[in-house]
């Protein structure tokens, strides 16, 4: 049986024999490869565990991570301090807002006192010396402040809030006495009714502008007029010759 039979020669059929077993062979070392690759990779995850235990980055981050959790308790440590000191400045705050408040008060209250004297219970006006004065000489205007109302009231009248103001006939401004003597001095006057506060403005004859900054050149011949002012009460205008 074991010898070939055929019509070719029996070297051919040994051939193909050899061949055929040669591949068996080849095909059962295949199967079996591929069985033991099998059962191979069903054994790998249990021997990979240690191995990815060894190689994990946990333990090589542990300093990184033990050195961010210090920065991170550090921080939790400044935020703390910052907020007890943010709560310092805070109290600070607010105890120096209230002590400017307090300190506040007293001013306010003499500054405007509750009685003070409204722009329709006064009347103001302002009256020159002279009807005409000489080229070169300072007039004189007398300004006059009236309580009109039936009621006593108090009216700050200091020199920085009364003003007497020299115009042209047709509203070109001239001068003002707060031009280059501003005085913010406040003059706290008593009103009863129907009583009288006088002044007396000079003027030196020259053009001014507030703030004094140009230079100040003394008035030609020609017709003015004074209009006196307390913050915004204005008087009427009454007029003088300069010749």
């Amino acid at each position: 049986m074991l010898e070939p039979s055929g019509p070719l020669p029996p070297e051919i059929y040994w051939r193909r024999r050899a061949l055929a077993i040669g591949a068996a062979v080849v095909v059962l070392g295949l199967i079996v490869w591929f069985i033991s690759s099998l059962s191979g990779g069903n054994e790998d995850p249990p021997q990979a565990e240690p191995a990815g235990v060894v190689t994990s980055p946990s333990p090589a981050a542990t300093p990184s991570a033990s050195a961010a959790a210090k920065e991170a308790g550090a921080g939790s440590g400044a935020s703390a301090s910052g907020g007890s000191a943010s709560g310092g400045s805070g109290s600070g705050t607010s105890a120096s807002t209230g002590a400017s408040t307090t300190a506040s008060k007293p001013a306010g209250a003499a500054a405007v006192p509750s009685n003070q004297c409204s722009d329709q219970s006064l009347a103001i006006k302002a009256t020159p010396d002279k009807a005409s004065y000489k080229v070169g000489e300072e007039p004189g205007f007398t300004v006059v402040i009236t309580n009109i109302s039936s009621t006593e009231c108090q009216r700050d009248v200091g020199a920085g809030l009364q003003q007497a103001l020299v115009y042209t006939l047709d509203d070109l401004r001239i001068w003002s006495n707060t031009d280059c003597f501003p005085d913010a001095q406040s003059d706290l006057r008593t009103f009863k009714p129907g009583e009288q506060a006088g002044f007396t403005v000079k003027w030196s004859g020259t053009n001014s502008v507030p703030g004094c900054g140009e230079e100040r050149i003394p008035v030609g011949v020609g017709s003015y007029k004074v209009i006196a002012q307390l913050g915004e009460l204005r008087s009427s205008p009454e007029p003088f010759n300069m010749t």
